[in-house]
């Protein structure tokens, strides 16, 4: 009898592997080949438009534009991609609307190629995910699956944007809640993943890869200095992510037609690139890949990519957070390097991942993206940096819509369960006694420690 169990058991896994290594094969096809299309209009457009020097003048038409085609098209596709993706999961079964796949291409594209400041790699999720959505439902999954495939589709959409395979797959099942992880997607996930990669890379796409040579050897002084930048890179993500909320808040108290508030939001942004410059305009690649080469930065930088990101995600704008996280992680972290007395490439490198970690909620993803990136010998460091900079930024996060699965700390009650946006009305408690009691039991173990030193 125990022989027939554990043949059938071994079956059944046996049947399940073969099927989602083959859906998810499917799923890393569509999504590779659909990013690489979303990738080469985008650069395409970004190149014709930059041509002239003035193009960001151009930036409040296309953010009225981008508001008026959301709002009676495809309210869907509003804001920065991943967030939709993770609400339709957590509240609506996995039901998307496919009209958000070409509505978001296209607001996309606009957005960023007269300036705005969003990224690439949360329209590549959502896109990802509705064809998921399509193909699970031209097929008729049930809900289960259903919801599994668009898991596997925002892993393939982050996999094929940034070329960072692993670091995808983990990220699709990592992002949806705080404090667990999505096991039993994993193994499609992987698999979408390197598909979706190697489908875009075959296509063309070119990925950023930059690995550090110059990590100082272990030592107390820098491992002590990693985790001073990791606590700062924390605060970092904090500030982003509260900037973000109160620029939503403002947008929110100016009733008027929707639309007009692009217009409003392009027109501030137009007058501070002329006050700033025009670098915190579009991705901001330039200054990416500079930082991390070790070209000098402002030390204002990080603060001013903040605040285009926040007025174009709150007004109109559409596009990913991702990209904008890495430009503040990386100009963020080439201050730090330089007043930690370290190489500032090194610590835009720890910045860059750490500034994910934190923001997004994604500790392991972005470790392995830190080696995906930047190779093995940054990684030891990389990783302690994005734990404390996760820690460090609280219950928060740049997608109101992760689901807290368990808190950051054993001394904080939070329901299980709870929705990351409607922490604001609810008041978080501490466990009780659970410090008061720590910090007495530390005092009475030190005072038996003195008491048996003097009796000696």
């Amino acid at each position: 009898m125990k022989r027939k169990q554990i043949l059938l058991e071994q079956s059944v896994l046996f049947i399940s592997v073969i099927k989602w290594f083959l859906l998810a094969t499917c799923i890393g096809i569509i999504v590779g080949a659909s990013t690489a299309f979303f990738i080469k209009i985008l650069r395409y457009c970004s190149v014709e438009t930059s041509a002239y020097k003035y193009y960001f003048f151009l930036l409040p038409v296309a953010l009225f534009f981008s508001g008026l085609v959301v709002k009676y098209l495809c309210p869907e596709a509003k804001g920065h991609g991943t967030e939709k993706v993770i609400e339709a999961i957590h509240r609506y079964s996995g039901k998307m609307n496919p009209l958000a796949v070409p509505v978001k291409l296209v607001v996309t594209v606009i957005t960023i190629a007269f300036g705005g400041s969003v990224g690439k790699e949360g329209p590549a999720a959502q896109i990802g995910a509705g064809l998921s959505y399509i193909f699970a439902t031209i097929f008729r999954f049930n809900k289960k699956d259903r919801r599994k495939l668009i898991i596997c589709g925002i892993s393939a959409g982050f996999a094929s944007v940034f070329g960072t395979p692993i670091a995808g797959a983990i990220f699709g099942v990592e992002v949806l809640s705080v404090g667990s992880i999505f096991y039993d997607v994993m193994f499609p996930s992987f698999v979408a993943g390197i598909i979706s990669y190697q489908v875009s890379s075959s296509m063309g796409v070119e990925y950023f890869y930059n690995p550090v040579d110059f990590v100082p050897s272990f030592s107390e002084g820098f491992f002590i200095k990693v985790l001073i930048g990791a606590i700062f890179f924390g605060l970092c993500s904090l500030l982003l992510i509260e900037t973000l909320k109160l620029a939503e808040k403002a947008s929110r108290k100016i009733r008027i037609w929707e639309p007009f508030k692009g217009l409003i939001g392009g027109s501030v942004l137009v007058v501070l690139a002329l006050i700033t410059s025009t670098r915190y305009l579009g991705l901001g690649l330039d200054t990416i890949e500079g930082a991390l080469q070790g070209d000098s930065v402002m030390p204002f930088d990080f603060l001013l990519k903040i605040v285009f990101t926040s007025i174009t995600l709150a007004f109109c704008g559409s596009g990913g957070m991702v990209t904008p996280i890495f430009f503040v992680g990386v100009t963020a972290g080439s201050i730090a390097g330089l007043f930690l007395g370290y190489d500032p490439a090194m610590f835009a490198a720890i910045g860059m991942v750490s500034l994910l970690a934190g923001a997004a909620n994604t500790p392991i993803s972005a470790s392995i993206m830190a080696i995906e990136f930047f190779g093995p010998e940054l990684a030891p460091y990389a990783a302690v940096s994005c734990i404390v900079s996760y820690l460090m930024t609280g219950h928060r996060s740049v997608y109101p819509s992760q689901v807290i699965a368990s808190t950051k700390s054993p001394s904080i009650f939070i329901e299980s369960g709870t929705v990351m946006e409607d922490l604001d009305s609810i008041r978080i408690r501490l466990r009780p006694h659970s410090i008061t009691d720590a910090v007495f039991r530390t005092l009475r173990r030190l005072n038996k420690i003195k008491e048996s030193l003097f009796r000696k």
